[in-house]
């Protein structure tokens, strides 16, 4: 299975989470990106799966209410990954053709990230939390409730102040993606016709095989 295929969150071990300071922690992340319009933010991000080399690839986010997103990479330069909020449409230069995809549908390990400017609750789509605390942030583990979901797991530091630095997304086939963020700005002004997908010249838009 491809990085398509398989690409929103465990330094220390994980201790299951049930207690009010957990509350209190998964709270702080909400109210952060569910009062937030527009975001930006760098990122990097390594790919790693069975039988592969780890690809590492970086670039720049940009989220905007309603679940929009564009994925601008840097390295490798050119390559985009845009939802709609409706539907998702993959670029890499040097291929023939850009991919379509309904982001609901999407088994894109990217497409989690929507949920930051969507309507974050985490007891309504993830069960199993556990945490972890270390000097920079606190780890927090959770599984998918849908058994539908492209991924097993999601694991992400973020924090006192809900700020989210990093994040783990483990694949269904056992692959993983883990992002660094940086620079986060919330509330920028991003026009709205940056979440349209346009195919460079010559380059036709397919539906992705399911």
């Amino acid at each position: 299975m491809d990085f398509v295929r398989t690409c929103c969150l465990l330094v220390a071990m994980p201790v299951l989470a049930a207690g009010a300071d957990v509350r209190d922690h998964l709270k702080a992340i909400e109210n952060r990106y569910n009062r937030a319009q527009s975001l930006t933010l760098s990122f990097s991000e390594i790919y790693t799966a069975s039988r592969r080399p780890a690809r590492s690839e970086n670039g720049t986010l940009y989220l905007r209410k309603p679940g929009r997103m564009r994925w601008e990479y840097a390295d490798p330069a050119g390559k985009l990954f845009i939802s709609d909020g409706k539907n998702a449409y993959l670029y890499t230069p040097g291929d023939a053709h850009a991919e379509k995809s309904r982001l609901k549908e999407s088994d894109d390990m990217r497409a989690p990230l929507a949920f930051l400017l969507g309507k974050l609750d985490f007891e309504k789509e993830f069960k199993g939390f556990a945490t972890a605390n270390q000097a920079d942030g606190t780890w927090v583990t959770a599984e998918p409730k849908s058994a539908n979901a492209a991924y097993t797991k999601v694991e992400f530091l973020a924090t006192a102040e809900g700020e989210i630095h990093r994040l783990r997304v483990t694949g269904q086939d056992g692959s993983r993606l883990e992002f660094n963020f940086s620079n986060e700005k919330l509330n920028p002004p991003i026009a709205p016709t940056l979440f349209a997908f346009q195919p460079p010249p010559g380059i036709s838009v397919v539906e992705a095989d399911r």
